[in-house]
């Protein structure tokens, strides 16, 4: 985290007290591909079973988990690794269009957030919370509030409305005090949802 962004964030004294109890939620360095392919595992999946489930494609690749790899590998074998038919497919939509074009850090550097969005949605198998993902963990942007994602969500209910039941208007004016610095803020509240969890 950057000095500017610690010193925006800690006006937020809910934040401060996060900056103070944790290191900001992190990844291992994957690829893009790699990414996009967690994102779309991850989908409607709890996090113990997205990683399992992450596990047994990786090793099923062998740990070369790219667009090629996935195309030539055996549907059979992906679905016994745990990946439904449609997640399979959405895998696979992906490796075609990272043939095709460069999603990048570079090759979308001069894209706006909202552009890099259409054009990841525009891969079937890729709606927004992945998107958003995206921007926030392969193209390191540092203003995503991803409220698609319930983690999130229910992290921000806990810490700034008692727990109760919060309206996305309500959280986004939560975050406008992290601006232009809510992926990292995203990324304490990750971590702090992950540690009561």
């Amino acid at each position: 985290m950057t000095d500017e962004a610690e010193t925006v964030l800690r006006r937020d004294p809910v934040m401060a007290e996060l900056i103070d109890r944790h290191d900001p939620y992190s990844e291992p360095n994957w690829s893009e591909y790699e990414r996009l392919c967690i994102s779309i595992i991850n989908q409607q999946l709890s996090t113990a079973s997205a990683a399992a489930v992450r596990e047994r494609v990786f090793e099923l690749l062998e740990g070369d988990v790219t667009p090629e790899a996935v195309l030539d590998a055996d549907e059979a074998a992906l679905r016994d690794a745990g990946l439904s038919r449609m997640k399979t497919e959405y895998l696979r939509n992906a490796a075609r269009a990272f043939r095709r074009n460069d999603y990048t850090k570079e090759g979308l550097a001069a894209h706006t957030d909202d552009e890099v969005v259409d054009r990841l949605t525009e891969i079937k198998g890729v709606g927004e919370w992945t998107a958003r993902m995206y921007l926030l963990f392969v193209l390191e942007r540092e203003d995503v509030l991803p409220l698609g994602d319930l983690a999130v969500r229910r992290g921000i209910e806990l810490l700034y409305g008692d727990g109760e039941e919060m309206t996305r208007a309500e959280m986004r004016e939560v975050a406008e005090a992290w601006r232009p610095f809510r992926s990292v803020a995203t990324k304490y509240i990750w971590a702090e949802y992950e540690s009561d969890s």
